[in-house]
């Protein structure tokens, strides 16, 4: 039994399983060379939505109002 089972398993015990049952995906990343890790993407459709709009923000500075942010983000997706 791991330490963060051993902490948090009486308390959260359903908050504990999905990690401890899925631990081998979760740790998959691991497995590459550290130099790769940065280039490795999610598949999680929400965070890779969410890095692009990053990653666009930071190329546009501070050109952003909250509506030009919300027109990125729907317009976004639909390009993608």
């Amino acid at each position: 039994m791991s330490l963060f089972e051993e902490k948090y398993g009486a308390k959260h015990p359903e908050a504990v399983e999905c990690p401890t049952k899925d631990r081998g995906p979760l740790l998959a990343l691991y497995d590459f060379p550290a130099e790769h890790w940065l280039h490795i993407r999610t598949t999680n459709p929400i965070e890779s939505t969410v890095a692009t709009l990053r990653h666009r923000k930071k190329r546009v500075k501070r050109a952003f109002s909250k509506d030009s942010a919300l027109a990125m983000m729907l317009q976004l997706p639909l390009e993608a």
